[in-house]
Protein backbone atom coordinates (compact mmCIF):
# COMPACT_ATOMS: atom_id res chain seq x y z
CA UNK A 1 0.00 0.00 0.00
CA UNK A 2 1.31 3.44 -0.92
CA UNK A 3 2.34 5.70 1.92
CA UNK A 4 0.91 9.20 2.24
CA UNK A 5 4.29 10.86 1.58
CA UNK A 6 4.79 8.78 -1.59
CA UNK A 7 1.38 9.79 -2.94
CA UNK A 8 1.92 13.49 -2.20
CA UNK A 9 5.43 13.52 -3.70
CA UNK A 10 4.15 11.95 -6.95
CA UNK A 11 0.78 13.68 -6.93
CA UNK A 12 1.33 15.40 -10.27
CA UNK A 13 1.92 12.10 -12.07
CA UNK A 14 -1.08 10.41 -10.46
CA UNK A 15 -3.35 13.34 -11.28
CA UNK A 16 -2.21 13.41 -14.90
CA UNK A 17 -2.89 9.67 -15.32
CA UNK A 18 -6.28 10.08 -13.61
CA UNK A 19 -7.19 12.93 -15.97
CA UNK A 20 -6.34 10.87 -19.06
CA UNK A 21 -8.28 7.85 -17.79
CA UNK A 22 -11.24 10.10 -16.92
CA UNK A 23 -11.29 11.60 -20.42
CA UNK A 24 -11.12 8.14 -22.01
CA UNK A 25 -13.94 6.89 -19.77
CA UNK A 26 -16.08 9.94 -20.58
CA UNK A 27 -15.60 9.61 -24.34
CA UNK A 28 -16.16 5.86 -24.48
CA UNK A 29 -19.07 5.64 -22.04
CA UNK A 30 -20.82 8.87 -22.99
CA UNK A 31 -23.51 9.98 -20.56
CA UNK A 32 -23.16 6.69 -18.71
CA UNK A 33 -19.84 8.03 -17.39
CA UNK A 34 -21.84 10.35 -15.13
CA UNK A 35 -22.01 7.42 -12.70
CA UNK A 36 -18.50 8.49 -11.65
CA UNK A 37 -19.61 12.07 -10.89
CA UNK A 38 -20.57 11.35 -7.25
CA UNK A 39 -16.97 10.27 -6.57
CA UNK A 40 -15.71 13.62 -7.83
CA UNK A 41 -18.47 15.48 -6.00
CA UNK A 42 -17.53 13.76 -2.71
CA UNK A 43 -13.90 14.72 -3.22
CA UNK A 44 -14.87 18.36 -3.81
CA UNK A 45 -17.15 18.31 -0.77
CA UNK A 46 -14.28 17.12 1.44
CA UNK A 47 -12.17 19.99 0.18
CA UNK A 48 -14.92 22.55 0.75
CA UNK A 49 -15.29 21.26 4.31
CA UNK A 50 -11.91 22.63 5.33
CA UNK A 51 -11.35 25.51 2.88
CA UNK A 52 -13.13 28.24 4.86
CA UNK A 53 -11.38 27.50 8.19
CA UNK A 54 -8.06 27.34 6.33
CA UNK A 55 -8.58 30.76 4.74
CA UNK A 56 -9.62 32.26 8.07
CA UNK A 57 -6.70 30.86 10.09
CA UNK A 58 -3.99 31.32 7.46
CA UNK A 59 -4.93 34.91 6.62
CA UNK A 60 -5.16 35.93 10.27
CA UNK A 61 -1.76 34.39 10.96
CA UNK A 62 -0.23 35.81 7.80
CA UNK A 63 -1.58 39.33 8.40
CA UNK A 64 -0.46 39.22 12.05
CA UNK A 65 3.06 38.18 11.04
CA UNK A 66 3.35 40.75 8.28
CA UNK A 67 1.74 43.48 10.38
CA UNK A 68 4.44 43.10 12.99
CA UNK A 69 7.14 43.84 10.39
CA UNK A 70 8.15 47.22 9.05
CA UNK A 71 7.61 46.06 5.47
CA UNK A 72 3.91 45.15 5.89
CA UNK A 73 2.66 48.19 3.97
CA UNK A 74 4.96 47.60 1.04
CA UNK A 75 4.09 43.91 0.87
CA UNK A 76 0.35 44.56 0.96
CA UNK A 77 0.50 47.27 -1.70
CA UNK A 78 2.79 45.18 -3.92
CA UNK A 79 0.43 42.19 -3.71
CA UNK A 80 -2.65 44.19 -4.72
CA UNK A 81 -0.79 46.11 -7.45
CA UNK A 82 0.60 42.89 -8.96
CA UNK A 83 -2.80 41.23 -9.06
CA UNK A 84 -4.43 44.35 -10.53
CA UNK A 85 -1.81 44.99 -13.23
CA UNK A 86 -1.63 41.36 -14.41
CA UNK A 87 -5.45 41.21 -14.59
CA UNK A 88 -5.62 44.30 -16.81
CA UNK A 89 -2.87 42.87 -19.04
CA UNK A 90 -4.83 39.63 -19.38
CA UNK A 91 -7.95 41.56 -20.47
CA UNK A 92 -5.99 43.53 -23.09
CA UNK A 93 -4.38 40.37 -24.53
CA UNK A 94 -7.83 38.74 -24.70
CA UNK A 95 -9.26 41.76 -26.54
CA UNK A 96 -6.39 41.85 -29.03
CA UNK A 97 -6.78 38.18 -29.91
CA UNK A 98 -10.55 38.51 -30.09
CA UNK A 99 -10.38 41.43 -32.50
CA UNK A 100 -7.50 40.18 -34.65
CA UNK A 101 -8.68 36.58 -35.14
CA UNK A 102 -12.45 37.24 -34.89
CA UNK A 103 -13.74 33.91 -33.50
CA UNK A 104 -17.41 34.99 -33.64
CA UNK A 105 -17.57 35.94 -37.33
CA UNK A 106 -19.66 33.69 -39.59
CA UNK A 107 -21.45 31.73 -36.88
CA UNK A 108 -24.96 30.55 -37.77
CA UNK A 109 -27.06 31.18 -34.66
CA UNK A 110 -29.85 28.89 -35.85
CA UNK A 111 -27.43 25.94 -35.93
CA UNK A 112 -26.40 26.38 -32.33
CA UNK A 113 -29.79 26.07 -30.67
CA UNK A 114 -30.26 26.19 -26.91
CA UNK A 115 -30.49 29.98 -26.80
CA UNK A 116 -33.99 30.25 -25.41
CA UNK A 117 -32.85 30.02 -21.82
CA UNK A 118 -30.64 33.11 -22.00
CA UNK A 119 -33.27 35.32 -20.34
CA UNK A 120 -32.92 33.51 -17.03
CA UNK A 121 -29.31 34.70 -16.79
CA UNK A 122 -30.06 38.35 -17.48
CA UNK A 123 -30.88 39.28 -13.89
CA UNK A 124 -27.59 37.81 -12.68
CA UNK A 125 -25.36 40.13 -14.62
CA UNK A 126 -25.89 43.46 -12.92
CA UNK A 127 -22.79 44.86 -11.26
CA UNK A 128 -23.35 46.79 -8.04
CA UNK A 129 -22.29 50.43 -7.79
CA UNK A 130 -18.87 51.45 -6.48
CA UNK A 131 -19.97 52.11 -2.90
CA UNK A 132 -22.27 49.08 -2.86
CA UNK A 133 -19.27 46.98 -3.85
CA UNK A 134 -17.03 48.47 -1.15
CA UNK A 135 -19.70 48.11 1.56
CA UNK A 136 -20.37 44.55 0.42
CA UNK A 137 -16.76 43.62 1.22
CA UNK A 138 -17.30 44.38 4.93
CA UNK A 139 -19.23 41.74 6.90
CA UNK A 140 -21.96 42.98 9.22
CA UNK A 141 -21.63 39.63 10.98
CA UNK A 142 -18.28 37.79 10.45
CA UNK A 143 -19.77 34.51 11.71
CA UNK A 144 -22.59 34.75 9.18
CA UNK A 145 -20.02 35.38 6.43
CA UNK A 146 -18.09 32.31 7.55
CA UNK A 147 -21.19 30.11 7.61
CA UNK A 148 -22.47 31.35 4.25
CA UNK A 149 -19.03 31.06 2.66
CA UNK A 150 -18.70 34.72 1.66
CA UNK A 151 -14.99 34.55 0.91
CA UNK A 152 -14.41 38.27 0.30
CA UNK A 153 -15.97 39.20 3.64
CA UNK A 154 -13.99 36.49 5.41
CA UNK A 155 -10.81 37.89 3.93
CA UNK A 156 -11.62 41.44 5.04
CA UNK A 157 -12.38 40.32 8.60
CA UNK A 158 -9.27 38.11 8.72
CA UNK A 159 -7.04 40.97 7.61
CA UNK A 160 -8.51 43.34 10.19
CA UNK A 161 -8.12 40.78 12.97
CA UNK A 162 -4.63 39.80 11.88
CA UNK A 163 -3.34 43.36 11.75
CA UNK A 164 -5.05 44.09 15.08
CA UNK A 165 -3.20 41.15 16.64
CA UNK A 166 0.08 42.51 15.28
CA UNK A 167 -0.53 45.76 17.20
CA UNK A 168 -0.98 44.01 20.56
CA UNK A 169 1.66 43.60 23.28
CA UNK A 170 4.36 41.08 22.30
CA UNK A 171 3.33 38.35 24.77
CA UNK A 172 -0.34 38.44 23.71
CA UNK A 173 0.55 38.80 20.03
CA UNK A 174 2.94 35.83 20.11
CA UNK A 175 0.38 33.62 21.86
CA UNK A 176 -2.38 34.36 19.33
CA UNK A 177 0.03 34.14 16.40
CA UNK A 178 1.18 30.71 17.53
CA UNK A 179 -2.45 29.63 18.02
CA UNK A 180 -3.56 30.61 14.51
CA UNK A 181 -0.40 29.21 12.90
CA UNK A 182 -1.02 25.88 14.64
CA UNK A 183 -4.65 25.88 13.50
CA UNK A 184 -3.45 26.58 9.95
CA UNK A 185 -1.07 23.63 10.12
CA UNK A 186 -3.90 21.43 11.41
CA UNK A 187 -6.14 22.33 8.46
CA UNK A 188 -3.25 21.78 6.04
CA UNK A 189 -2.72 18.32 7.55
CA UNK A 190 -6.40 17.53 6.94
CA UNK A 191 -6.04 18.70 3.34
CA UNK A 192 -2.89 16.59 2.91
CA UNK A 193 -4.88 13.50 3.86
CA UNK A 194 -7.67 14.47 1.47
CA UNK A 195 -5.10 15.01 -1.31
CA UNK A 196 -4.14 11.33 -1.08
CA UNK A 197 -7.51 10.63 -2.70
CA UNK A 198 -7.09 13.37 -5.33
CA UNK A 199 -6.42 11.01 -8.29
CA UNK A 200 -9.68 9.13 -7.59
CA UNK A 201 -11.61 12.39 -7.25
CA UNK A 202 -10.04 13.84 -10.39
CA UNK A 203 -10.98 10.72 -12.37
CA UNK A 204 -14.61 11.10 -11.26
CA UNK A 205 -14.70 14.80 -12.13
CA UNK A 206 -13.17 14.36 -15.59
CA UNK A 207 -15.19 11.27 -16.56
CA UNK A 208 -18.45 12.91 -15.45
CA UNK A 209 -17.77 16.21 -17.24
CA UNK A 210 -16.65 14.68 -20.54
CA UNK A 211 -19.49 12.14 -20.46
CA UNK A 212 -22.07 14.86 -19.87
CA UNK A 213 -20.98 17.35 -22.52
CA UNK A 214 -19.40 15.02 -25.08
CA UNK A 215 -17.18 16.02 -28.00
CA UNK A 216 -19.83 17.34 -30.43
CA UNK A 217 -20.70 20.45 -28.49
CA UNK A 218 -17.02 21.34 -28.14
CA UNK A 219 -16.57 21.47 -31.91
CA UNK A 220 -18.89 24.47 -32.19
CA UNK A 221 -16.57 26.70 -30.20
CA UNK A 222 -13.26 24.95 -30.93
CA UNK A 223 -11.81 28.03 -32.63
CA UNK A 224 -12.59 30.25 -29.65
CA UNK A 225 -11.16 27.62 -27.33
CA UNK A 226 -7.95 27.44 -29.37
CA UNK A 227 -7.53 31.22 -29.28
CA UNK A 228 -8.22 31.25 -25.56
CA UNK A 229 -5.53 28.64 -24.98
CA UNK A 230 -3.08 30.80 -26.95
CA UNK A 231 -3.95 33.84 -24.79
CA UNK A 232 -3.47 31.84 -21.61
CA UNK A 233 -0.14 30.44 -22.80
CA UNK A 234 1.14 33.95 -23.54
CA UNK A 235 -0.06 35.26 -20.21
CA UNK A 236 1.27 32.24 -18.32
CA UNK A 237 4.76 31.97 -19.84
CA UNK A 238 5.42 35.58 -20.91
CA UNK A 239 3.60 37.83 -18.44
CA UNK A 240 3.62 35.73 -15.26
CA UNK A 241 6.81 33.79 -15.95
CA UNK A 242 8.52 36.97 -17.14
CA UNK A 243 7.58 38.80 -13.96
CA UNK A 244 9.13 36.01 -11.89
CA UNK A 245 12.32 36.13 -13.96
CA UNK A 246 12.54 39.93 -13.62
CA UNK A 247 11.47 40.56 -10.04
CA UNK A 248 12.14 37.39 -8.04
CA UNK A 249 15.74 36.69 -7.06
CA UNK A 250 14.78 33.56 -5.12
CA UNK A 251 13.35 31.56 -8.03
CA UNK A 252 14.49 31.27 -11.64
CA UNK A 253 12.11 31.03 -14.59
CA UNK A 254 12.98 27.38 -15.16
CA UNK A 255 12.73 26.38 -11.50
CA UNK A 256 9.40 28.16 -11.09
CA UNK A 257 7.65 26.19 -13.84
CA UNK A 258 9.46 22.98 -12.89
CA UNK A 259 7.75 23.00 -9.50
CA UNK A 260 4.47 24.72 -10.28
CA UNK A 261 3.35 22.27 -12.97
CA UNK A 262 1.60 19.89 -10.54
CA UNK A 263 -0.29 22.82 -9.03
CA UNK A 264 -1.41 23.77 -12.54
CA UNK A 265 -2.49 20.19 -13.27
CA UNK A 266 -4.51 19.99 -10.07
CA UNK A 267 -6.11 23.38 -10.76
CA UNK A 268 -6.92 22.28 -14.30
CA UNK A 269 -8.59 19.08 -13.13
CA UNK A 270 -10.62 20.60 -10.28
CA UNK A 271 -11.31 24.02 -11.88
CA UNK A 272 -11.06 25.52 -8.39
CA UNK A 273 -8.47 27.97 -7.06
CA UNK A 274 -9.74 27.31 -3.56
CA UNK A 275 -9.40 23.55 -3.88
CA UNK A 276 -5.86 24.04 -5.22
CA UNK A 277 -4.88 26.37 -2.39
CA UNK A 278 -3.46 23.69 -0.02
CA UNK A 279 -1.27 22.18 -2.74
CA UNK A 280 -0.20 25.65 -3.87
CA UNK A 281 0.74 26.58 -0.29
CA UNK A 282 2.77 23.40 0.09
CA UNK A 283 4.56 23.77 -3.26
CA UNK A 284 5.27 27.50 -2.89
CA UNK A 285 6.76 27.15 0.59
CA UNK A 286 8.53 23.77 0.34
CA UNK A 287 9.76 23.83 -3.26
CA UNK A 288 9.89 27.52 -4.26
CA UNK A 289 11.18 28.43 -0.77
CA UNK A 290 8.75 31.26 -0.15
CA UNK A 291 8.31 32.07 3.55
CA UNK A 292 5.17 30.70 5.19
CA UNK A 293 4.14 34.21 6.30
CA UNK A 294 4.21 35.57 2.75
CA UNK A 295 2.50 32.51 1.26
CA UNK A 296 -0.23 32.59 3.93
CA UNK A 297 -0.98 36.19 2.97
CA UNK A 298 -0.60 36.24 -0.82
CA UNK A 299 -2.01 32.83 -1.84
CA UNK A 300 -5.42 32.85 -0.06
CA UNK A 301 -5.89 36.44 -1.20
CA UNK A 302 -4.96 35.53 -4.76
CA UNK A 303 -7.25 32.49 -4.77
CA UNK A 304 -10.15 34.92 -4.35
CA UNK A 305 -9.25 38.15 -6.15
CA UNK A 306 -6.58 37.13 -8.67
CA UNK A 307 -8.50 35.81 -11.66
CA UNK A 308 -6.36 36.66 -14.70
CA UNK A 309 -7.74 33.76 -16.72
CA UNK A 310 -11.33 34.80 -15.95
CA UNK A 311 -10.66 38.38 -17.02
CA UNK A 312 -9.22 37.27 -20.36
CA UNK A 313 -12.22 34.98 -20.84
CA UNK A 314 -14.69 37.83 -20.23
CA UNK A 315 -12.94 39.98 -22.84
CA UNK A 316 -12.84 37.23 -25.46
CA UNK A 317 -16.46 36.27 -24.81
CA UNK A 318 -17.47 39.91 -25.34
CA UNK A 319 -15.66 39.99 -28.69
CA UNK A 320 -17.10 36.59 -29.63
CA UNK A 321 -20.72 37.61 -29.10
CA UNK A 322 -20.28 41.11 -30.56
CA UNK A 323 -18.96 39.54 -33.76
CA UNK A 324 -21.69 36.90 -33.72
CA UNK A 325 -24.34 39.65 -33.78
CA UNK A 326 -22.39 41.89 -36.17
CA UNK A 327 -21.69 44.64 -33.60
CA UNK A 328 -18.67 46.89 -34.14
CA UNK A 329 -17.34 47.84 -30.72
CA UNK A 330 -16.57 51.48 -29.99
CA UNK A 331 -13.82 52.89 -27.75
CA UNK A 332 -16.38 53.39 -24.99
CA UNK A 333 -17.43 49.75 -25.23
CA UNK A 334 -13.81 48.61 -25.07
CA UNK A 335 -13.30 50.67 -21.91
CA UNK A 336 -16.47 49.17 -20.44
CA UNK A 337 -15.21 45.67 -21.23
CA UNK A 338 -11.80 46.32 -19.63
CA UNK A 339 -13.32 47.83 -16.50
CA UNK A 340 -16.06 45.29 -15.93
CA UNK A 341 -13.76 42.35 -16.79
CA UNK A 342 -11.24 43.52 -14.20
CA UNK A 343 -13.80 44.22 -11.48
CA UNK A 344 -15.79 41.11 -12.33
CA UNK A 345 -12.68 38.95 -12.08
CA UNK A 346 -12.05 40.27 -8.55
CA UNK A 347 -15.57 39.30 -7.53
CA UNK A 348 -15.48 35.83 -9.08
CA UNK A 349 -15.23 33.19 -6.35
CA UNK A 350 -12.38 30.70 -6.68
CA UNK A 351 -14.68 27.71 -7.12
CA UNK A 352 -15.86 25.90 -10.25
CA UNK A 353 -19.11 26.88 -11.91
CA UNK A 354 -20.55 28.97 -14.75
CA UNK A 355 -19.01 32.42 -14.92
CA UNK A 356 -22.23 34.38 -14.72
CA UNK A 357 -20.26 37.60 -14.34
CA UNK A 358 -19.59 37.47 -18.08
CA UNK A 359 -23.19 38.67 -18.35
CA UNK A 360 -22.17 41.89 -16.61
CA UNK A 361 -19.42 42.48 -19.16
CA UNK A 362 -21.80 41.96 -22.09
CA UNK A 363 -24.47 44.20 -20.58
CA UNK A 364 -21.95 46.95 -19.80
CA UNK A 365 -20.88 46.98 -23.45
CA UNK A 366 -24.49 46.71 -24.75
CA UNK A 367 -23.88 43.30 -26.34
CA UNK A 368 -26.85 40.88 -26.60
CA UNK A 369 -26.76 37.90 -24.26
CA UNK A 370 -29.20 35.75 -26.26
CA UNK A 371 -26.66 33.08 -27.21
CA UNK A 372 -24.78 32.99 -23.92
CA UNK A 373 -25.89 29.46 -22.94
CA UNK A 374 -23.76 27.96 -25.71
CA UNK A 375 -20.71 28.87 -23.64
CA UNK A 376 -22.27 27.84 -20.36
CA UNK A 377 -22.67 24.35 -21.77
CA UNK A 378 -18.89 23.91 -22.03
CA UNK A 379 -17.88 26.37 -19.33
CA UNK A 380 -16.17 23.58 -17.40
CA UNK A 381 -13.51 23.27 -20.13
CA UNK A 382 -12.77 27.01 -20.08
CA UNK A 383 -12.93 26.97 -16.28
CA UNK A 384 -10.23 24.32 -16.01
CA UNK A 385 -7.93 26.23 -18.36
CA UNK A 386 -8.28 29.63 -16.70
CA UNK A 387 -7.93 28.22 -13.19
CA UNK A 388 -4.52 26.76 -14.05
CA UNK A 389 -3.34 30.26 -15.01
CA UNK A 390 -5.00 31.89 -11.99
CA UNK A 391 -3.10 29.76 -9.48
CA UNK A 392 0.16 30.34 -11.38
CA UNK A 393 -0.33 34.07 -10.89
CA UNK A 394 -0.92 33.53 -7.16
CA UNK A 395 2.36 31.68 -6.76
CA UNK A 396 4.27 34.13 -8.99
CA UNK A 397 3.07 37.00 -6.83
CA UNK A 398 4.15 35.20 -3.65
CA UNK A 399 7.69 34.69 -4.96
CA UNK A 400 8.01 38.36 -5.90
CA UNK A 401 6.47 39.68 -2.68
CA UNK A 402 8.71 37.39 -0.63
CA UNK A 403 11.77 39.01 -2.16
CA UNK A 404 10.60 42.39 -0.87
CA UNK A 405 9.87 40.94 2.54
CA UNK A 406 13.35 39.40 2.85
CA UNK A 407 15.00 42.61 1.67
Amino acid sequence: MLKKSSIIDNLGKYIFVAMILGIIAGLTMGKHAEIFSPVGDLFMQLIKMVIMPMILFSLIGGAASLGASSSAGKIGVTTFVYYGVTTVIAVIIGLIFGEVFKPGVGIDLSALGSVADAAKYADKGALPGFWDTIIGFVPANPFEALVSGNVLQIIVFSLFLGFAISAMKPEKRDYLLKLFNNLTEATIEIMTIIMCFAPIGVFGLMAGSVGKFGADVLVKILYLLGLYIAVLLIHNFVVLGGSVAMFSKCTSYKEFFKHIYKVQLFAFSTASSMATLPLNLRTTTDELHVSKETAAFALPLGATINMNGNAAYYAMAACFFAQMFGIHLSVTQYIAIIFTSTIGAVGQAGVPGPTLLVVAVLMAANIPIDALPILFGVDRIFDMLRTAVNVTGDSACATIVDRLRKE
